[in-house]
Formats: C-alpha cells, structure tokens, sequence
C-alpha cells in the first residue's frame, strides 16, 4: 500500500466516505465534514470593538485584546478520514475553489501539511481537519457529507544538510511538529 485514506476509528460506523477526484484529471482527493456545525461569521464575533478601537487610535485593554484573539481563530473542521503515504510525501490540504466565492470559507493558514508520520499518531489516530474560517456575512451551516477542502499527494525534496541534522519522532497529533 503505498498511499490512501482510511476511517479513522471514532468514526468507524458513522458512514463516512473516503476521499475521491472528482474528474479523470482532478489533482485533489475531496474532503468531506464527518460532521453537521455551524462557521460563525467572523464578522459577528466580539473582535469588532478592538477593530474600531484600533482604527481609532485607542488603546485596548489586555483583556479586551485577549478577548478579541480568542474569537477569531480558525475552526477545525473533523473529517474523519486518516491518510497513509510513503515516507517522502506529504498530503497538502487546499481550500476547494468554491468555498471562498461562494461559501464565504477560507483556509487560513493557505494549505494545510498531513506529514507521513501523522498516520495513526497516538494523539488523534491520524485524524485529518480542515481549518477553516468564515470570512461571509451570515454564518454557515456545514453539513455532514458536505466537501470543504481537497488533498493532493506530492513528493518532497529534502536539502543536502539534512542527514546531519536530529530529528525528533512524532509525539502528537494536530499541531505536534513545532512543539
């Protein structure tokens, strides 16, 4: 087996589908939510009032600037989906066209990077999320089944220096390798 995606446990008889192209010459394998939820709006969050404030010139309050940097943050979208590879591979995780037109929805952080040793982590399984946020006006409401992203498989080349270098091996999940 040299790459693919399977469920991840948690969501073993919840009817997930595994990713799939959706055209003979499709480069992206379709994500799907494993879930129903809600993307608020970014614009209805407490963040606002901090915006105007620095607009403004006026000096925010740490707690006022605390409280404006928790709520606007990406939301992890769960797929349910884990996906295997070799080991010079990676599975970039792309906004699907679509979203940020019409759906309001986009990636962040640009792409999202599923490294080979991801897979079946301790932490998470493996599991692959999306991170999303939503620029739109009016929230919106993801469905289970609904595609919110795409991953291409590419190979990757590593630098003449890297054999020296230590490596850590992977203790975690989302998030893990900058630790």
């Amino acid at each position: 087996m040299n790459r693919g995606f399977k469920v991840v446990t948690k969501y073993q008889d919840q009817k997930i589908n595994l990713p799939k192209r959706a055209t003979k010459n499709a480069a992206g394998y379709d994500f799907e939510s494993a879930v129903d939820m809600v993307l608020p709006s970014i614009w209805k969050l407490n963040f606002l009032k901090i915006l105007a404030a620095i607009r403004h010139e006026k000096t925010a309050t740490t707690a006022e600037l605390d409280a404006a940097k928790k709520v606007l943050k990406p939301f992890l979208i769960p797929t349910g989906i884990k996906a295997y590879m070799q080991d010079n591979e990676v599975l970039i995780i792309a906004n699907r066209s679509s979203n940020p037109l019409k759906r309001g929805m986009v990636v962040p952080n640009g792409i999202g990077v599923i490294d080979a040793d991801y897979y079946d982590n301790e932490s998470n399984e493996g599991e692959i999320f999306v991170q999303m946020v939503n620029m739109g006006i009016t929230d919106m409401h993801i469905q289970k089944g609904d595609r919110i992203g795409q991953g291409i498989f590419m190979p990757y080349l590593l630098a003449d220096s890297d054999a020296n270098d230590q490596k850590q091996s992977r203790s975690g999940g989302f998030g893990s390798s900058g630790q």
